[in-house]
């Protein structure tokens, strides 16, 4: 009976938020007033102690998505504004730069993906907190970044902005994703002082 009654209120949410996505007024209101309070919450928990404040601020921008689809919103031109890109420009390097940004540090600043990666930051293992890189040969350069969230044997969750679902470099917002450890092509660290 309990399980019923949940499925049903799960029903009931998804019915009368896809009701109101279109015009979005109850949404936003209602997911802004979630958004506040997850991060109130991750951020006086311990966690933040132990990856810097890192992940938890990013943990905190899961559910930012684009505006129109084409690089645009509030939160994500507050992400490029950091590195200095315009709106439109892609922001997954922008996403990591923001972050560290409201975790008090003073780098990375930057739009550039392969820029995350000079060689005195390169590590060889993925750790939580770590910047990853994915190599595009097309582009004979790291073309996506984002966050590792956990290690899991040879599975990395992360924590990338500019994606989707699928894992596009080009996606519409924030996400959690599982990427296996062969698919990534250099770690960095940047926690040094804040």
């Amino acid at each position: 009976m309990a399980t019923t009654r949940i499925l049903l209120g799960i029903i009931c949410l998804v019915t009368i938020g896809s009701s109101y996505e279109r015009n979005g007024n109850l949404l936003k209101y209602w997911a802004g007033h979630l958004y506040t309070d997850r991060i109130k919450r991750i951020m006086s928990g311990p966690i933040q102690k132990k990856y810097k404040k890192l992940i938890p601020i990013a943990q905190a921008e899961l559910w930012v998505r684009e505006e129109t689809g084409k690089n645009d919103g509030k939160r994500i031109e507050e992400y490029q504004a950091v590195a200095g890109l315009k709106k439109g420009d892609p922001y997954c390097a922008a996403f990591i730069s923001w972050v560290f940004k409201q975790a008090g540090y003073s780098v990375p600043r930057t739009g550039w993906s392969p820029s995350l990666f000079p060689v005195a930051k390169l590590v060889k293992a993925a750790a939580p907190g770590n910047v990853f890189g994915i190599y595009f040969p097309a582009l004979k350069r790291v073309a996506h970044c984002g966050f590792v969230e956990g290690v899991n044997g040879d599975w990395i969750t992360t924590i990338e902005g500019n994606t989707n679902i699928p894992g596009s470099r080009e996606g519409d917002g924030v996400y959690r994703r599982l990427r296996h450890k062969k698919s990534i092509y250099r770690y960095s660290e940047w926690r040094s002082k804040p």
